[in-house]
């Protein structure tokens, strides 16, 4: 495992969040807003390294030099279904970024990833694009959705996952070394049906409710 291209985001307010997602108790509607509220926390990270340019403005007392996002726009990616919970959140930080949409299914034989749909911005290439689902389990949905960025000219990728799994992220460290992961917890392991342990569940069915 690449530590250098892994960031655990232990924030206080973070990990507290966290512990609320974690609980078998936690409801639907509270469920859904935290997932939105630890994704607008993650962006805010992830988004350190975006670049600025100085310009002047006038303010109601004086001129002032100040900085402004400058370089690549960007795009916000959920693999479907989950990664939907975390896109609202993150657009409160970056409301110009456009957003793409990668629908992808885990096979329950052989959990391995298979598409079903794909629809990204005309201009993809030209973005930093972060890629959001809340849980990387196996990997494999998110080493496919990078491959399908990186056939459309992407170059520039973040993951970002509320919780990891150790052979997810060594997955994708192996399968895509270029690429910076993020999330709140690297937990223990996954169990015998691919579920991180101890996790949270499916993230999917607590968002929307269909468990």
């Amino acid at each position: 495992m690449d530590t250098e291209k892994v960031h655990i985001l232990n924030h206080p307010l973070i990990q507290h969040k966290l512990s609320i997602l974690r609980k078998e108790t936690t409801g639907v509607k509270e469920f859904r807003e935290i997932v939105g509220e630890i994704a607008m926390l993650m962006c805010y990270d992830a988004t350190r390294d975006l670049q600025t340019k100085e310009i002047k403005i006038k303010t109601p007392v004086a001129n002032a030099k100040v900085r402004v996002l400058a370089g690549k726009k960007l795009a916000i990616v959920p693999i479907l279904r989950a990664g939907l919970g975390m896109v609202d959140g993150m657009l409160n930080l970056i409301p110009s970024a456009k957003v793409g949409h990668i629908g992808l299914y885990r096979d329950p034989q052989t959990l391995e990833p298979v598409e079903y749909y794909c629809k990204l911005p005309p201009d993809i290439e030209e973005r930093d694009v972060l890629v959001v689902d809340p849980m990387l389990a196996t990997g494999g949905s998110a080493s496919a959705a990078v491959g399908f960025l990186k056939k459309r000219g992407v170059t520039h990728i973040k993951l970002l996952h509320i919780i990891a799994a150790p052979e997810g992220v060594e997955r994708l460290s192996r399968e895509h070394p270029d690429v910076q992961i993020y999330c709140a917890a690297l937990d223990e392991k996954l169990n015998d049906h691919g579920y991180i342990v101890p996790g949270l569940g499916d993230a999917g069915d607590r968002i929307f409710g269909t468990k």
